[in-house]
């Protein structure tokens, strides 16, 4: 609260708080995490972290024409992005002209002309790229990909790519559908609940109100985390009294895996499971396949490499298999500390096959869960924000709006960045987000953003984003979540969906930062008329008037979504079907849920070398970072910091406080680094190491990516640590390193 009074003054902090995640109020900037059913929320429902993000957003501090006057893009290239995102809100369009020095303001029409004139320029329209944030509602993201495939490309990368495409692609091939199966009213009911290579207590901290309910019924929960996050060890809630003055301790075994080691885990509890019968039989028989293969590949499972894998004992292991046993309904979730490994499919292929043989898919109480990271990456997901679009959706969209969209898949982040690297794309447009400080090999993304010849990014904040640009660059600001949008002389609503598929309206209280904000589907759908023109058979001035008929076509284009208008405006709005939690339907080829078998390997670390794993601050939502503590973790004032064992500090001859440089190996030859980083010691697995995302990102090859679902690999990265200063690489094959270039965020550092 002190941050968003500070930020926003009390009186609009009041207004602006009372009405986040309200039935009849906006929805929260930050993570998905579902809201109560209407009649049972809270006077204040929001957490720490989500009052943040409100701030960070409805903040008093604003950044006009004078700003950039002032600074030069030489000057903001070498600020940090914690400085960047505190400048305030962009209040009009800004332009960085060919060969100029600073940005300088922008009519909205010419904004419009410029990115019209650079696209139809194009020798082809898959030169162009169109990325997508997890903060664009629905009605955006419906009417940016119609505009991107009325354009001819299918080029539509999104943050889904960097966080949670394994889990897509995974609960695809085994249950027909890439989203988790349970609701909020199932965690409140589970009597077991896994949580593995998450930290809700930083990233998802509404969740920790639902584990704390599951507790007081019964539920049992595991945490598997290399690292024991403070969240999940005792929870005190503020919303009541003895949460707050007692707490609750929610994880009942903690079991501290080594990076990597989450699908030898999930293999040998199955196995025991198949070893004492504990299956439900009826359900393998009538709705699965692959059991039989399955049973026989576990029987030969080799417990030797799951010890060396996992870096726990059988008995740890078997502890966590009796409670799988025991229970009567599990609901395991993961989030990136599961997607973000090169087996991160087939990992959750484990984490489902050990659903199947509980018959824990489709029954109250049980599921599988992946916990989103963003407000709405999963509704741009269902709105067609992908660029591998099934065809029936195609097909749709084809027979609503009488064009025929582009068939063949487009770029996702990774094939963006090599196209933009390899000359073949020369057109960014980023809708929200901060695409250059998300990404991996952040050498190698720059240098790769900076081919191109137009970056447009549509944006409430500044980021770096918006100093690594093409040879022209265009800032497009936009109304945020909490602010009124009167597009079209009325008051618009926006839909977004959580991480347990419910839809639901939003809109904000506050006037806008700037009479010159537009809201999101108002520049998509001016740029669309811009580019196509008036005539075009997509309504895009009718769109941006109203968004309701929007809607309409989305309810006859989007499946799972007739009645769409109608249903969003009922209090809590509604909750999309999903066929196996519903009615154990998997719309899978075999019609039936797939068990799956994996051979198991050991990621093997040369001697001297460490698996680096990135991750939050419990002061940072993705890329921005709201302050310089970590009080969870005990650091404060920097974020340049390597958590390391105390007997692998004391192995490297080293001592904690000492600075080191992050040097991560990879197949190509080329050694990244990532230089001065503050040794902490931390209780992990010997052998693993954690630094914070986004600065550890240079230290990610761009071509190092989850098998299937090309998800860059931000865990279990080879690293050496070298004392700071001590020369780096010299192995005469090429380096890149961290320079002035790079993203730098070298404000001091000390522990509390």
């Amino acid at each position: 609260m002190r941050r968003a009074v500070g930020q926003m003054g009390v009186r609009r902090t009041a207004s602006t708080l009372l009405r986040l995640n309200q039935v009849d109020g906006f929805d929260c900037q930050g993570c998905a995490w579902p809201d109560p059913a209407p009649g049972h929320r809270h006077t204040a429902e929001f957490c720490e972290n989500g009052a943040k993000a409100v701030a960070e957003e409805a903040t008093n501090q604003l950044l006009d024409r004078e700003f950039f006057a002032r600074h030069s893009i030489a000057d903001l290239e070498g600020r940090t992005e914690f400085w960047l995102g505190k400048q305030g809100r962009i209040t009009e369009p800004m332009v960085l002209r060919p060969g100029a020095t600073h940005y300088e303001p922008i009519t909205w029409e010419d904004a419009f002309a410029t990115m019209a004139g650079h696209l139809r320029r194009l020798d082809s329209p898959d030169e162009a790229i169109f990325y997508t944030s997890g903060k664009t509602s629905n009605e955006a993201a419906f009417v940016y990909q119609l505009f991107v495939r009325a354009l001819g490309t299918n080029n539509l990368p999104d943050c889904s790519n960097m966080c949670h495409e394994s889990s897509g692609s995974a609960l695809t091939e085994t249950i027909g559908i890439g989203k988790g199966s349970v609701s909020l009213e199932d965690i409140h009911r589970a009597k077991l609940i896994v949580v593995v290579g998450q930290n809700p207590g930083t990233n998802h901290p509404r969740m920790l109100s639902a584990l704390e309910e599951a507790k007081s019924r019964g539920a049992r929960i595991i945490a598997i985390n290399p690292l024991k996050e403070a969240g999940l060890v005792r929870f005190k809630n503020p919303q009541h009294a003895k949460g707050l003055a007692v707490g609750t301790e929610l994880a009942d075994l903690h079991l501290p895996i080594r990076l990597n080691g989450d699908l030898a885990l999930f293999q040998a509890i199955g196995s025991l499971l198949v070893q004492w019968g504990a299956l439900d039989h009826d359900f393998l028989a009538d709705h699965t396949t692959g059991f039989t293969e399955y049973a026989a590949h576990v029987a030969e499972l080799d417990w030797a490499k799951v010890e060396a894998s996992t870096g726990l004992t059988r008995e740890q292991v078997t502890e966590a298999a009796r409670m799988f046993a025991d229970s009567p309904a599990t609901i395991t979730c993961w989030a990136m500390g599961i997607t973000q490994h090169h087996n991160a499919v087939a990992t959750i292929k484990e984490i489902v096959n050990v659903a199947l043989l509980r018959g824990d898919i489709g029954k109250p109480g049980a599921g599988v869960c992946p916990v989103r990271g963003h407000s709405n990456v999963q509704g741009d997901r269902t709105m067609g924000i992908w660029e591998r679009l099934p065809d029936h959706f195609l097909d749709a969209i084809r027979d609503e709006f009488g064009f025929d969209p582009p068939r063949e898949h487009g770029l996702d982040t990774v094939g963006s960045i090599q196209a933009l690297r390899d000359a073949r794309a020369r057109f960014f447009m980023g809708m929200g987000g901060n695409f250059v400080g998300a990404a991996p090999d952040t050498e190698a993304t720059e240098a790769a953003m900076r081919n191109a010849a137009l970056t447009v990014h549509v944006s409430t904040k500044l980021n770096r984003s918006h100093v690594v640009h093409g040879g022209e660059a265009l800032i497009l600001p936009a109304l945020g979540r909490s602010e009124k949008d009167l597009t079209g002389g009325q008051v618009q609503r926006v839909t977004v969906e959580d991480s347990m598929s419910a839809v639901h309206a939003s809109h904000g209280p506050l006037e806008p930062a700037s009479e010159h904000l537009r809201s999101e589907v108002d520049i998509v759908c001016s740029l669309a008329l811009a580019t196509l023109g008036a005539d075009h058979p997509v309504p895009w001035d009718a769109f941006r008037k109203d968004y309701g008929e929007i809607r309409r076509r989305i309810a006859r284009v989007v499946p799972g979504c007739a009645s769409y208008d109608e249903k969003v405006h009922q209090p809590g709005g509604f909750v999309l079907p999903h066929p196996p939690r519903d009615n154990r339907v998997f719309e899978t080829p075999s019609g039936k849920a797939v068990i799956t078998s994996t051979p198991l390997e050991v990621l093997d670390v040369p001697e001297g070398r460490f698996l680096l794993q990135s991750m939050r601050s419990h002061d940072q939502f993705n890329t921005t970072i709201y302050g310089l503590d970590d009080r969870y973790r005990g650091v404060k004032g920097g974020r340049r910091v390597v958590f390391v064992h105390p007997d692998d500090i004391a192995a490297l001859g080293m001592v904690e406080g000492d600075h080191v440089d992050l040097v991560s190996e990879w197949r190509d030859g080329v050694e990244r680094v990532a230089r001065s980083f503050r040794v902490v010691a931390y209780e992990q697995p010997r052998g693993c190491v954690a630094a914070y995302y986004p600065e550890a990102n240079p230290l990610v090859p761009l071509d190092s990516t989850a098998d299937k679902s090309n998800q860059p690999v931000y865990k279990s990265v080879v690293v050496r640590l070298e004392r700071a200063g001590s020369g780096g690489p010299g192995d005469g094959q090429g380096s890149v390193s961290q320079g002035p270039g790079s993203m730098r965020t070298d404000e001091p550092h000390h522990l509390a």
